[in-house]
């Protein structure tokens, strides 16, 4: 098991995944989100490509339109 922190909140994943594959496990829209890991912001670019490790803390933001 690893063990990440989401948004502040615990969460155990079986196998390591990809942000990528985090993020769309969760049905979030990739194109209206910011990711920022371990204190630095995630260019959308390194997504598919970083593979979520123990005790990483990932902050997920997501845009909100209105007016």
């Amino acid at each position: 098991m690893i063990h990440i922190t989401v948004n502040g909140s615990k969460v155990e994943l079986e196998n390591p995944v990809t942000v990528t594959e985090f993020l769309t496990s969760r049905n979030y829209m990739l194109t209206r989100i910011a990711v920022e890991l371990n204190g630095a912001i995630l260019p959308k670019s390194a997504y598919s490509a970083t593979t979520l490790t123990e005790a990483d803390t990932m902050e997920v933001v997501t845009f909100v339109g209105g007016g």
